[in-house]
């Protein structure tokens, strides 16, 4: 099948193709030369006026797993269906597996990772993933407080021996990359641990959360893992915590190392509310790092629910419960997490000072591909506010619109009423499709050039962002039309991207003998295979050493 874009206004970053007017060929799901008159196309969209970008790529969005599946439980209120009687035969409840799938399908994203999925639980990852419709999907496996690696570490383990495990941990995840959050928490927490530092050692493990990291950063570049390591630094949302962020990046060494979510942790500790934005003292440590990434977790006034394997600060956070119920928990020797739903409140000082670092960590950064959009979901804000992010980085009046209903002590303090930059296409299009590729590794998509798989999302350029990013006139994936005017028209299923790094295979005869040891399952139980998810096979191999 030959289908043809014509006369679209194109963006894609890795070509420098800046909304000049191309046509874009797509043969059997990938893009492809435009040969012209002799070969004329199956089907052919006049797309003249309409931007034109690859799909959009989201690195940081819980979209599955434990925390996710607990909160529907936890929160029916906020995914039960409406009017029943009224769904079709593809609507589905507010927040389940489908309409996720739908949802970012329709704002042109084509590509979502899920970045914490906790090893003993990775087969319920995968199954809630395998049901999210139209989009691609990856996971991120969740290594830092398993009691497996700390037994490792404090037995004066090889570094080649921890790179064993931790390749053998994405191959029996199939997951796509290493996350690590607050190195060793979850494990102090089991010990009463309320707070837990950088350089604060693991009751009875005797290593400190820093080494920890450096040891499982060491082992995503030795196995040559696309993806940087993904680190939730320690210290999230507390006052201060600046300090260890910028130390965090000091602690890679040089090294590749994502930071996730990073406006919770540019706060400062000054002013007479002991609590300050800390951007610049943030983006000076940023600038002279050129090995680290982040993406930013903006915050936006509203409701939602906030989770993660950080059960220390989920923990600490649970009196701010809005409805007021929460739930924190623990895995049998692997780590924990928490579910707190929260009200982010315009006439909130903090709230809004949170709103406003974040955007000031936007706007002042100087290279938008090391910058990434993301607003943690849910726990800044739903994905479904992307398209008013958007705005805000777009349109400087309507930025200061807002600025003026947000409490006034912070309006007074933050830097946004002079900033005036505004993101162009070209930035969004970085941010959210070549960046964004390049990072995760992910060669096959984020640019249109030839061979790349046909993601892509059309949109009518209007002057209201939040209106136009919200609602795409025309989605492909893999060449398949699936959104037209802004409605799903086809239900299709993407692929699950996985990494399968080269180990020594006798590693899984001492890890079989820790399962039988420790836990209340067999090894065997938490190896993902492919029959165990249906017929229809799920994962794509992106790297085999």
């Amino acid at each position: 099948m030959r289908i043809k874009l014509t006369n679209g206004r194109i963006y894609d970053p890795s070509q420098n193709w800046c909304g000049e007017v191309r046509n874009l060929t797509i043969e059997d799901g990938r893009i492809t030369d435009d040969q012209g008159d002799d070969f004329p196309p199956d089907l052919e969209y006049d797309v003249s006026g309409k931007i034109v970008m690859p799909g959009a790529i989201d690195i940081h969005s819980h979209i599955a797993g434990g925390n996710v599946n607990t909160s529907r439980v936890l929160l029916p209120e906020q995914h039960r269906s409406f009017m029943a009687s009224k769904l079709g035969p593809r609507t589905a409840p507010r927040w389940s597996t489908v309409e996720t799938g739908y949802r970012y399908a329709r704002m042109g994203y084509t590509t979502v990772v899920e970045p914490a999925v906790l090893p003993a639980n990775a087969l319920d990852a995968h199954l809630q993933m395998s049901d999210i419709p139209i989009i691609d999907t990856a996971g991120l496996a969740i290594l830092g407080s398993d009691d497996y690696l700390l037994r490792l570490i404090r037995g004066g383990a090889s570094q080649g021996q921890v790179n064993d495990y931790v390749a053998w941990s994405l191959q029996a995840t199939r997951c796509f990359g290493i996350k690590v959050i607050s190195a060793g928490g979850a494990n102090a927490f089991k010990s009463n641990a309320r707070q837990f530092g950088l350089d604060d050692e693991v009751p009875n493990y005797e290593i400190t959360s820093r080494r920890i990291l450096e040891i499982l950063q060491r082992a995503v570049v030795d196995l040559r893992v696309p993806h940087p390591i993904h680190v939730h630094c320690n210290n999230l949302g507390v006052p201060g915590n600046v300090e260890t962020a910028v130390a965090t990046m000091e602690a890679a060494q040089g090294l590749p190392m994502h930071l996730a979510h990073i406006q919770f942790y540019g706060y400062g500790s000054d002013g007479a509310r002991g609590f300050s934005s800390a951007t610049a003292r943030l983006l000076d440590g940023f600038r002279r790092h050129p090995n680290i990434t982040m993406d930013v977790g903006q915050v936006l006034f509203g409701q939602t629910v906030t989770v993660s394997g950080d059960v220390i600060a989920q923990f600490d956070r649970r009196g701010d419960a809005n409805p007021n119920k929460w739930l924190t928990w623990e895995a049998e020797c692997e780590g924990g997490g928490g579910i707190v739903p929260y009200r982010y409140r315009e006439s909130s000082f903090v709230n809004s000072l949170q709103w406003a670092i974040g955007l000031e960590i936007f706007l002042l950064a100087d290279d938008p591909s090391r910058v990434f959009f993301t607003t943690d979901h849910p726990n800044g804000a739903p994905f479904t506010r992307y398209p008013e992010l958007f705005r805000l980085l777009m349109d400087y009046p309507y930025r200061l619109e807002c600025l003026h209903r947000i409490h006034p002590d912070v309006a007074q303090l933050t830097l946004l009423k002079d900033l005036k930059k505004e993101f162009t296409l070209h930035d969004i299009a970085v941010m959210t499709r070549s960046a964004a590729a390049k990072l995760l590794g992910l060669d096959d998509r984020g640019h249109f050039q030839k061979g790349a798989l046909a993601d892509v999302a059309v949109y009518t350029e209007l002057e209201d962002k939040s209106a136009m990013f919200g609602s795409a006139d025309l989605v492909f994936k893999n060449g398949e039309l699936v959104v037209k005017d802004g409605e799903i028209i086809k239900h299709t299923y993407g692929k699950t991207q996985t990494v399968h790094p080269h180990f020594d295979h006798q590693i899984q005869s001492h890890i079989r003998s820790y399962y039988s040891q420790y836990y209340s399952l067999s090894m065997d139980h938490f190896v993902i295979s492919e029959p165990q998810l249906g017929e229809v096979p799920r994962f794509n191999c992106q790297m085999r050493t």
